[in-house]
């Protein structure tokens, strides 16, 4: 991973910025404002914290992980976020069901496995509703199953991240905010991480073509710190997030010939199409591997 020749002052105000947000929303906001407020930072801090695992805004590692050792999204351990996300971005393993720890899809024999419930539950996961909605509960069960078969490294980053949450809510609890809302805001800012992450790749034989490109320029494109221009960071994956769009500007061509045009024009296109219908089947289509 390529690290920043200079320190990257944006993305720090930007850190700075963030954790002044979360103090003024859980102090000065009334509840009915401060929850979904609070799940707009939770969900900003949580790009934050992707673009420090890639080593952002400071050449030292150690510097970046300290600058996000406050978990305001309070569920997933810093370090288990790091080392899962980087084995993810093993392009030749996008979306298998076992290698990458990113995938969505099941294997089809699990699939057939499941209870009829369990299968509904998984559909329903499976349109973009459900998966704001829904994802963050199904993604921290089957996360926190595949934890409890871990060894040391994990058992070491549960006791670097638990410090970390219970500070967080004792700020919480000096201000106005019962945690209850807080820990619901949390929970609905990992369901806006979920947008992003709806369709971020598809089941395809080539692994180049199943990373997506959203051309979103709004809201959202901000708030996922450019992530929508996903296969621009999984080919640049050292880049800072604010050079992402000129990137992709100056070879939108060869982007767009890597993913295979696998593109929308905008999150708005997305929910129009997604909302309450899946995209994708939970089942890989593609698997067994030929």
């Amino acid at each position: 991973m390529s690290r920043p020749a200079a320190p990257e002052w944006g993305t720090l105000a930007l850190i700075v910025a963030c954790y002044g947000a979360w103090l003024a929303v859980v102090f000065l906001l009334p509840l009915w404002l401060a929850v979904p407020a609070m799940a707009v930072v939770a969900a900003l801090h949580s790009s934050l914290t992707h673009e420090a695992l890639h080593g952002h805004p400071f050449r030292t590692k150690w510097l970046n992980e300290a600058l996000m050792a406050l978990p305001l999204t309070l569920f997933i351990p810093y370090q288990r976020f790091r080392d899962l996300h980087l084995a993810h971005h093993r392009d030749e393993t996008l979306t298998d069901p076992y290698d990458d720890p990113e995938s969505n899809y099941l294997d089809p024999q699990v699939w057939g496995a499941l209870p009829g419930w369990q299968r509904r539950l998984l559909r329903v996961n499976n349109t973009l509703l459900g998966r704001i909605v829904l994802g963050p509960a199904i993604g921290q069960i089957v996360f926190m199953r595949n934890e409890l078969r871990g060894g040391r490294d994990v058992a070491r980053a549960w006791a670097l991240h638990l410090p970390g949450v219970v500070a967080v809510l004792w700020v919480v609890a000096q201000s106005q905010m019962p945690i209850w809302a807080y820990v619901l805001s949390a929970y609905f800012g990992l369901g806006l991480v979920k947008i992003r992450t709806f369709l971020e790749h598809r089941a395809h034989e080539n692994s180049g073509a199943r990373t997506v490109i959203i051309e979103d320029r709004g809201p959202l494109a901000f708030l996922f710190l450019n992530n929508n221009l996903h296969v621009v960071h999984h080919m640049n994956p050292g880049a800072p997030w604010y050079r992402l769009p000129a990137l992709y500007r100056s070879e939108k061509d060869r982007y767009q010939a890597r993913n295979e045009a696998y593109v929308y024009r905008s999150y708005a296109h997305i929910f129009r199409s997604y909302f309450l219908r899946a995209k994708d089947p939970v089942a890989h289509p593609l698997w067994p591997k030929g």
